[in-house]
């Protein structure tokens, strides 16, 4: 029977939960911006990672090299994309 229970999803929605009253916590404990936003940053990076390994499964398949070189290579185009913008925008280069 013990290897019937999904443990491992939930030990993944309990850390889920976890990261989510963490983030939850830069609200009512007043934190300043800088690190409030690490914080934030952080815990979503994280939780990203614990919802693409544990509940899509990511690791489990003989394709995972190429699932975690596309992920990161969407994130890689994203964060391209984010400092790019920052530069032209914000910091006017």
């Amino acid at each position: 029977m013990r290897e019937l229970f999904p443990m491992k999803q939930v030990m993944g929605f309990i850390f889920s939960l976890l990261l989510t009253a963490i983030a939850l916590s830069v609200y009512f404990l007043d934190m300043s911006i800088a690190v409030g936003l690490t914080i934030l940053l952080v815990t979503a990076f994280v939780q990203a990672g614990v919802q693409l390994v544990v509940f899509m499964h990511a690791g489990e398949t003989e394709d995972k090299g190429a699932i975690y070189t596309n992920v990161s290579y969407g994130l890689t185009i994203a964060l391209v994309t984010i400092f790019g913008t920052l530069l032209a925008m914000v910091w006017d280069m």
